[in-house]
């Protein structure tokens, strides 16, 4: 599979590559599979996070012993520099390796967190210092407020970028990508399928790898996964009329405004799921599977309708969607 040069890191990456957030919903065995084809087929780039609750430990239960076949990316939350130490630690620790390729700070979203990170005593202080002891290799930032990650670019501290890129959310093409490629940064696209949302996913992978510059990390748990992605980038042809039109209708008819899947805004003070209940209801209202949606949502301990208006799923969300009004329309045409 073709590879790119990952900015300034010089990591020589598969365009192509293993996001590591849904192997949190397979077993342990489960995960091994994933995660062993995965480097069978050739993927040389694993980028997980420190939030993904186990994902860690299963990168490192299954394919610490192939170290030497994949670069490693993983992130932080952490905002000040004792934080963010102690999780540096956490991640060698969790991943039976002595060296981390890629250490990121995890969803920039607010200027405070920014001035914390970058100020004496911020986290920025404690991954040079990881960075100078040989522990990590690279420093990266990753969010989904595409102004201030780009702010953090323009600083020179950062290596590489990672921000949602796909054929509907383009607005890292505008300033972003464009200061990245003069800086020499390294750019990666999360969320290339929308978080599961895009039902065109080939040709959304194909927009993707039209753009030449960034790496994509879809999210696989699957074995079939695997085989599908990459079966795009090895027969790679570019897109049609009739495919640009596809995905231009595609994205009209789901908008910006849309859950991504990312599971920030669990968990829900009363149990609702609510990635799974605001993806079926999307399945259930646009794409007319009313029958195979309703009674899967049937079925859920926690429903929309249970929802009791808190709030705390909008703070945690970066999208900053409307989730209180969307579990109003799901009461109202789920029940």
């Amino acid at each position: 599979m073709e590879k790119i040069r990952l900015g300034r890191t010089n990591l020589e990456v598969t365009r192509i590559s293993f996001g590591a957030l849904p192997i949190q919903r397979c077993t342990m065995e489960e995960a091994g599979t994933v995660l062993h084809a995965a480097l069978d087929a050739g993927i040389n780039f694993v980028d997980t996070a420190r939030a993904y609750t186990d994902s860690e430990v299963k990168i490192g239960r299954h394919i610490s012993s192939r170290r030497s076949e994949y670069y490693l990316a993983t992130k932080s939350f952490a905002r000040d520099s004792a934080g963010m130490a102690k999780e540096i630690d956490i991640s060698l620790a969790n991943m039976c390796t002595d060296y981390i390729d890629l250490y990121q700070i995890h969803n920039l979203q607010k200027p405070e967190d920014f001035a914390t990170i970058m100020a004496p005593g911020g986290a920025l202080e404690a991954l040079k210092a990881a960075q100078a002891a040989g522990k990590i290799g690279h420093i990266g930032v990753t969010g989904h407020s595409i102004p201030m990650v780009t702010e953090a670019a323009k600083t020179g501290e950062f290596s590489t970028v990672q921000v949602p890129f796909n054929f509907i959310e383009t607005q890292a093409l505008e300033e972003l990508f464009p200061l990245a490629k003069r800086m020499d940064i390294g750019m990666i696209a999360m969320k290339p399928l929308g978080g599961g949302q895009v039902r065109s996913y080939g040709l959304a992978l194909k927009y993707l790898l039209e753009q030449g510059d960034a790496v994509a990390i879809p999210g696989m748990d699957e074995v079939a996964h695997i085989t599908e992605n990459l079966a795009v980038a090895k027969n790679f042809t570019p897109l049609t009329a009739a495919e640009k039109q596809i995905l231009a209708d595609e994205a009209k008819e789901l908008g910006s405004n849309f859950c991504r899947r990312c599971g920030y805004c669990k968990p829900c003070t009363v149990g609702i799921d609510i990635p799974i209940v605001l993806l079926w209801h999307l399945q259930y209202t646009r794409y007319g599977l009313k029958e195979s949606m309703g009674s899967r949502y049937a079925g859920l301990k926690a429903k929309a309708s249970d929802c009791t208006q808190c709030g705390v799923c909008e703070e945690r969300c970066p999208y900053d969607l409307p989730i209180r009004e969307r579990m109003k329309r799901v009461t109202a045409d789920m029940g």
